[in-house]
């Protein structure tokens, strides 16, 4: 068992050691707070709000910026927070003043989500400290899943919602390996010594779109706590909060969790990390546009990963074979699978609502309704 998890990548040790001393100190200490502040509404939601931008920042990452950082390693810290931090700070101010206070740009509208909170369940404000335990062994679980569905009203809400995060991985998947089994040869001939600068540029122009585009589907992981329009000083210290956490994010440079992206084949070159960019932003902007139910960027983000690694594999112009390409996609979608459990888990406690059978017949339904919905939309 122990070789089959090494050869997976998954940590053959779980528990804590002794370096994680003051890791398990914050955890402990994090439990406590959520405990004693859960009863009180109007704290309880800053609390929550807290644990998850943390949470959310730290595990989501590797999406947007995980590229960026990998392939601006020799730039200041603080250069890259002032161009991500004000794209931040833009992209919400736009969905406050368009969408009369909602920070979310109307995902938080569509229907399960609409209603913001007026009492919390421990679990609710625990869900972002479970997030962070697992971004710390550094699995790429969905935020949108721990996070937004012990929010969830009905299990058709959940089955929306991962419904159109499956669509996503597929439609991603297919065109990270499409893509890549098309460019690959031409790639591995042309992309040869230091990139020129204007590679630079259009790199920063792409994550820049991409990071503003990703805000406009995930800023809801986070914003659910909060009411759903927000006043002057609510805003400010939302913003606020988030963009101190993003600089705390570029300073350690990704953190552990940045390893998903750095163990892929050549994402450090600015080339590569372009293209990536390129087919996230537009994979993004579609779902955009598609319907305002609130979707798993993780899963679409690891789709094409997956897809792109194979492609290279295929195409033997990567540093991993086809076999190799195969584990490191199955390891992140397993990862990305338990997320999903521990989220119906923490659904169904805190919602009496929510029941094992009625999840298990609603959510499968749903699931396929949407899938179907989505592809035939795409002629499929």
């Amino acid at each position: 068992m122990r070789k089959l998890f090494k050869g997976f990548g998954y940590p053959e040790v779980v528990w804590l050691p002794k370096s994680e001393r003051s890791f398990l100190a914050f955890i402990c200490v994090s439990f406590m707070a959520a405990m004693f502040i859960t009863p009180y509404p109007q704290y309880a939601m800053w609390v929550g709000f807290l644990f998850a931008a943390y949470a959310a920042i730290a595990n989501d990452s590797i999406q947007t910026i995980g590229t960026f950082i990998a392939s601006n390693q020799d730039k200041k810290w603080w250069v890259l927070w002032i161009f991500i931090g004000g794209i931040f700070f833009f992209t919400m101010f736009y969905s406050w003043i368009t969408f009369g206070g909602d920070v979310s740009h109307g995902r938080l509208t569509s229907k399960g989500f609409e209603i913001a909170p007026s009492k919390f369940h421990f679990l609710q404000i625990a869900a972002p400290i479970f997030l962070i335990i697992l971004t710390r062994l550094r699995m790429p679980v969905s935020t949108t899943f721990i996070l937004l569905t012990s929010f969830a009203a009905t299990p058709a809400a959940v089955g929306g919602v991962l419904a159109k995060s499956m669509s996503g991985y597929i439609l991603s998947f297919l065109l990270g390996l499409i893509f890549f089994l098309i460019v690959a040869k031409a790639s591995k001939k042309y992309f040869t010594g230091k990139a020129k600068f204007g590679w630079t540029i259009a790199q920063w122009i792409t994550s820049g779109t991409l990071w503003s585009v990703w805000l406009m589907q995930d800023a809801a992981n986070i914003a659910v706590y909060l009411p759903r329009s927000l006043n002057t000083a609510e805003f400010i210290g939302f913003t606020s909060i988030v963009v101190i956490g993003l600089g705390l994010l570029l300073y350690y440079k990704g953190g552990r969790i940045q390893k998903i992206v750095t163990e892929k084949s050549v994402v450090t070159d600015v080339r590569f990390a372009t293209l990536i960019d390129l087919i996230y932003c537009i994979i993004l902007f579609y779902f955009k546009l598609h319907s305002k139910v609130p979707m798993s960027t993780t899963w679409v983000f690891i789709g094409l990963l997956g897809g792109r690694e194979l492609g290279m594999a295929i195409m033997k112009t990567g540093n991993n074979n086809i076999l190799h390409a195969i584990k490191l996609g199955a390891k992140d979608m397993t990862y990305a699978l338990l997320g999903l459990v521990i989220s119906i888990a923490i659904a169904i406690g805190v919602n009496d609502q929510l029941t094992v059978s009625s999840m298990f017949e609603t959510i499968p339904q749903e699931f396929v309704s949407g899938i179907v919905k989505f592809f035939s939309k795409l002629g499929i």
